[in-house]
């Protein structure tokens, strides 16, 4: 070793001495650092949980109550303890038969301070390991890291109690934030924006316009550009009197924000395919049947407070009420959250504010303005917050949904095709070294306000996906060698939009906290890690690596079917386990395993052969 370098070692030492030392170091207490906390815990680690507002869970304690995944049973380990103890919460509190246990939706639905409290609960379970320091603040400089040979060191941190700076050291790092802070000030590549559709051919990539439901329309160019996907609150609203808060006029309250709803309340305009078909004379018409006193006839159109925002029930007659995709003017705010990513947490929290005080003043707006429809105001004026939640915070979410950040360029970029199947109807490309298999639509909300002429707003778009496996490499940096990107990961606009639901960076946390356990073992760096050290030990968590229908991660032969399913011996949705051998199959699964299986293996099924072959290629 250099004389600099052990000079800078024996710096870092005594600059370290008095401080806690901790096997994992992770910044942010998003679901995503949570689940890196708990799943390292299980592997006798020590970590502490840095999170920067005084309350941890991320989004799912700040109003996204309504779960985005699109098959049940694709994500599964810590995430599927986490819902699951969301509906056992509600079982416990109001009985198997009760309403709120079916609003729970099998635990997929829950009330934010039910997700903060079962998060609380599962840390407190391993509070031997887990240290949880709320009010800690990372601000992405690189003066608030040393580095040494490619390792992170020790980090900076802002206790916002104080005003003190802190220092923690640790043998690997974390960045589970949504903006990718502690990546950023690491120095790992990363990008924001849009990138065109030239660069990896992806479908909605760049500027794209489209009804929603329906095909990319005039406008689109699909060139790149730094435009970043708008950022709202998921709001918990509802209509219950007794739980009921009147939604206050903001003290920056401008009308002039809003004033193009007045007439897509009165024509019933709005963003959705039925449009197509929808002439100028409809809209006349249905402009005459309001005036009537009656609610919108267009066929598409919704009213009341439903134009302004979409809900989904959620237990206790709450709501998770995120931007209405019908809409030119919702919840989400375009182009003003551009500079969010890359931002100072000073700016950041003003924009906070900014957003805030733009929602409420859209809601007081539907709901008193009187240039909209008094029957409409009225029905508007149904819904408030709930007073049980956020009680510290004016019954307002605490945290922005912050869609994206920092997008990282790791060992694996992950694209459109990763989340495509390569058939209509068939699987994606296969990871062999998957962590996790997730599943959701590429989803982008809008990036920029409404344009006149144009069908929708920009970039407001999804497209269908199929069930996929995540490789390791999205969250491996390239160069650091202890630092793991479970939230921020790597990723293009198109293809992060699928990766950015809160299930997949549950189990992405989960994989981090076990690949860093790994790494501490075997004293290796994490881009180095043992891929079938880290996949067994995920198995033993049950988390599903590659999602079959027919084989769930409760049943005695998971573990042989991800295994196998992952070689590619198993590349359709069913193993069909029971079902007899073909010859097809055991053509196919000789020449896979190099070894010529007589046709004796005819006689047995699926299942019997499989672990014959799995036994030869230990």
């Amino acid at each position: 070793m250099k004389l600099k370098n052990i000079l800078i070692l024996l710096l870092i030492i005594l600059s370290t001495a008095g401080y806690a030392q901790y096997d994992l170091v992770i910044v942010g207490g998003t679901p995503g650092g949570i689940m890196t906390a708990i799943s390292s815990a299980r592997l006798g680690k020590s970590s502490v949980l840095l999170e920067r507002t005084s309350h941890i869970g991320g989004l799912p304690a700040n109003g996204l109550g309504a779960t985005d995944i699109a098959t049940r049973g694709a994500t599964t380990g810590l995430f599927a303890e986490f819902v699951n103890t969301i509906r056992q919460y509600y079982v416990d509190k109001y009985g198997e038969s009760s309403q709120q246990v079916k609003d729970c939706s099998n635990g997929y639905h829950f009330e934010a301070s039910v997700a903060e409290l079962v998060f609380e609960q599962m840390l407190a379970a391993h509070k031997d390991k887990i240290t949880v320091l709320k009010m800690r603040q990372f601000d992405a400089d690189d003066a608030n890291l040393l580095m040494a040979n490619d390792r992170i060191r020790k980090i900076k941190i802002l206790n916002r109690e104080n005003g003190k700076i802190e220092e923690y050291t640790g043998k690997v790092f974390i960045d589970a934030t949504y903006e990718g802070d502690l990546g950023a000030a690491a120095r790992v590549p990363f990008r924001t924006g849009r990138e065109s559709k030239e660069e990896f051919d992806e479908q909605g990539a760049g500027r794209v316009y489209k009804y929603w439901g329906g095909p990319e329309g005039a406008g689109s160019t699909f060139q790149g550009d730094n435009a970043v996907q708008s950022y709202n609150y998921r709001l918990c609203l509802t209509t219950n009197p007794a739980n009921r808060v009147a939604i206050p006029k903001p003290v920056h309250y401008n009308r002039d924000e809003f004033v193009s709803l007045i007439e897509d309340v009165w024509t019933g305009r709005h963003t959705g395919v039925a449009m197509e078909k929808i002439t100028k004379e409809m809209l006349e018409e249905n402009r005459r049947h309001i005036a009537k006193g009656n609610p919108t006839q267009l066929p598409g159109d919704v009213w009341g407070i439903a134009k302004l925002t979409n809900m989904v029930v959620l237990p206790n007659g709450k709501t998770d009420a995120n931007n209405q995709h019908l809409a030119f003017i919702s919840t989400d705010l375009p182009e003003e959250n551009w500079l969010w990513p890359t931002s100072s947490w000073e700016w950041r929290d003003a924009y906070a504010i900014r957003l805030r005080e733009y929602i409420q003043g859209l809601f007081w707006f539907a709901q008193n303005d009187k240039e909209l429809p008094e029957h409409f105001r009225k029905a508007a004026k149904e819904w408030g917050f709930a007073k049980d939640e956020y009680t510290d915070n004016d019954h307002f979410p605490r945290q922005v949904y912050v869609r994206e950040g920092r997008r990282f360029e790791g060992a694996y970029f992950f694209t459109v095709k990763d989340a495509s199947g390569v058939f209509p109807g068939m699987r994606p490309p296969l990871h062999a070294s998957s962590v996790t298999a997730s599943h959701y639509a590429f989803d982008s909300h809008a990036v920029r306000k409404r344009e006149a002429g144009r069908v929708h707003l920009d970039g407001f778009l999804s497209y269908p996906s199929e069930v996929y496996t995540v490789p390791y490499g999205v969250m491996v940096p390239k160069a650091v060698d202890n630092l793991l990107l479970p939230v921020p990961v790597s990723g293009s606009h198109i293809g992060f939009s699928t990766l950015r639901m809160e299930p997949c960076w549950m189990a992405l946390g989960k994989a981090a906290g076990v690949a860093a356990s790994v790494a501490i073992d075997d004293q290796s760096k994490v881009k180095n890690v043992s891929e079938q050290k880290l996949q067994q030990l995920l198995l033993d968590q049950k988390a599903t690596l590659i999602y079959f229908r027919d084989v769930k991660y409760d049943d005695p032969d998971f573990a042989l079917v991800q295994k196998m399913g992952l070689k590619g011996y198993l590349p359709e949705w069913e193993a069909r386990l029971s079902d007899p051998l073909t010859k097809e199959t055991l053509a196919t699964w000789s020449k896979l395993s190099g070894q010529k299986w007589g046709e004796d293996n005819l006689k047995l099924t699926r299942k019997e052969v499989l672990k014959k072959i799995a036994m030869e290629l230990k």
